[in-house]
């Protein structure tokens, strides 16, 4: 089984920094998604098959790629079977020679739908009747959170979807945000694990999470949680987010509590990284390195406010250029996490903003960078989408600025409205990818010659 590629520059020359700095840019960001595609992290960590029978639940976006990596390297005469939800137009093309074992079924992200509803039901109910000889292989990514959608009681489908765009406009961190969807769901948060009980659980995940924190991953589905339900409370408290009175009691009495560490219940239960954010950060570093240039990886966990991020990458940016501090140029400087954004609120007569977090990046990076020369940048999701949108990202250049101005577009109207995509869609500049068939969170690179 072949990994796939993420365009048809994959297997072409490397591109020179100084004479294609864009193209240069392109080539880290397909270095580092390469890099999570989940054949080889599989092969590392796949358990022995066992006594029983093997039964393989899993969600998230690379939920396809993940299911077709397992039937490659699955043994050709041990039973496998199971049920994995992942995104629309998610499901990558099947090798001519690879037999179906598993099924893969299509639901909606950010947002859930039905079909996640309906495929969370299913996968539930497969784990009935599991016994201490059986194995459950579960492959869990980034988007399982709301393509494993299983409300809890007294929440329907159409509330889950309301406090589901609240938290996404909210500005709520990640680990913030599944903590409430731990506490409002019947599957997340440990609780796929615990009705897995008595099987043995392997859970292959995909980091898409500052920290690489299993328990925050797709919200936990299947390892024990440590928070609780006053602390999802206190969230949907801080970011004034309504919930029913009904729900709201039940958090307060602590009836709609998650499996926690020590439970029993997942006694045996392994939990193995099988592609992490500072995995594909560092392959990124290395093939930098392998073209003559210096390379700085600041992290991979790089939490807060978009633009606020790409203000201050900006402000390092100028430093280097400026005066050689805190690196020396030419250098490419990389970074990683999972940054938020806070949808602003729309002005009378304003068109509605679109895009992400790694294009709201590059607008605080451009404005902030004012047209600094020698500076080139490239912010995009390794999955492929940023926000809801068709591109991964965007790119900037020394001469953003000035292409805007010829336009007559202005930086600040379109951050004041969350407007990314419009902005570089104008000036050519979005990263368009497709699905990638992975996810290890945000991708940033700057360029400085």
């Amino acid at each position: 089984m072949q990994a796939q590629n993420t365009s048809s520059h994959a297997s072409a020359a490397v591109p020179s920094p100084q004479q294609d700095p864009a193209g240069f840019l392109r080539h880290l960001y397909e270095v580092a998604v390469r890099n999570a595609l989940p054949i080889e992290g599989l092969a590392r960590y796949l358990p022995k098959p066992p006594k029983g029978r093997t039964l393989v639940l899993g969600a998230g976006k690379a939920g396809g790629s993940m299911a077709q990596a397992l039937e490659a390297l699955w043994p050709a005469d041990a039973p496998l079977s199971g049920l994995v939800v992942t995104r629309y137009e998610h499901i990558p093309l099947r090798p001519e020679d690879l037999p179906v074992r598993l099924e893969v079924v299509e639901a909606a992200h950010p947002v859930p739908d039905a079909a996640g509803l309906a495929a969370a039901e299913r996968i539930l109910a497969l784990t009935q009747d599991l016994t201490a000889d059986d194995l459950v292989i579960c492959l869990i990514s980034g988007g399982g959170s709301s393509l494993l959608t299983l409300p809890a009681q007294g929440i329907d489908l159409a509330e889950k979807q309301r406090i589901n765009k609240a938290l996404l406009e909210s500005g709520a961190a990640i680990g913030e945000m599944n903590c409430v969807r731990k506490h409002l769901s019947r599957i997340k948060g440990g609780r796929l694990a615990a009705a897995c009980h008595p099987a043995q659980v392997v859970t292959l995940t995909i980091s898409d999470v500052p920290g690489d924190d299993p328990s925050v991953i797709a919200s936990g589905p299947t390892v024990p949680d440590a928070t609780t339900c006053a602390d999802a409370l206190a969230i949907l408290n801080r970011y004034q987010i309504s919930i029913p009175e009904s729900v709201r009691a039940a958090l307060e009495a602590g009836q709609l509590e998650t499996p926690k560490p020590g439970d029993a219940r997942f006694e045996g239960h392994a939990v193995h990284l099988i592609a992490t954010p500072q995995q594909s950060l560092e392959a990124a570093a290395a093939a930098a390195r392998e073209a003559g240039m210096a390379v700085h990886v600041l992290s991979d966990e790089i939490e807060g406010e978009s633009r606020e991020v790409g203000k201050v990458h900006a402000a390092l940016a100028r430093a280097v250029a400026k005066h050689g501090q805190p690196f020396a140029k030419p250098c490419v400087i990389l970074s990683g996490g999972e940054t938020t954004v806070t949808i602003r609120p729309r002005q009378p007569g304003a068109a509605k903003g679109r895009g992400g977090r790694a294009g709201e990046f590059c607008l605080g990076l451009a404005q902030a960078l004012q047209g600094q020369e020698g500076v080139w940048a490239l912010a995009a999701d390794t999955d492929g989408i940023d926000g809801v949108e068709d591109n991964a990202g965007a790119r900037v250049s020394p001469c953003t600025l000035a292409r805007a101005a010829d336009k007559q577009l202005r930086i600040s109207d379109h951050l004041d409205r969350n407007d990314a995509y419009g902005y570089f869609a104008a000036l050519d500049d979005l990263v368009v990818t497709g699905p990638t068939h992975t996810n290890v969170n945000d991708f940033r690179a700057i360029l400085i010659l």
